[in-house]
């Protein structure tokens, strides 16, 4: 599955890890996570990420 990249701070969002500290359960592609998901670290939303190149 495709990695994500927030655009402010870095973070790599991993479908293969999600983010269970967020309630979100490994395995998530991104385009399945809630519209109110924001990353972890900076709190930008999920238009403030970019498809991360492996």
């Amino acid at each position: 599955m495709k990695k994500w990249r927030c655009i402010p701070c870095g973070f790599i969002y991993d479908p293969a890890v999600g983010d269970p500290d967020s309630g979100v359960e490994p395995g998530t592609p991104f385009e399945n996570l809630p519209d109110d998901w924001a990353c972890p670290l900076c709190g930008a939303s999920k238009s403030e990420f970019e498809p991360a190149d492996e």
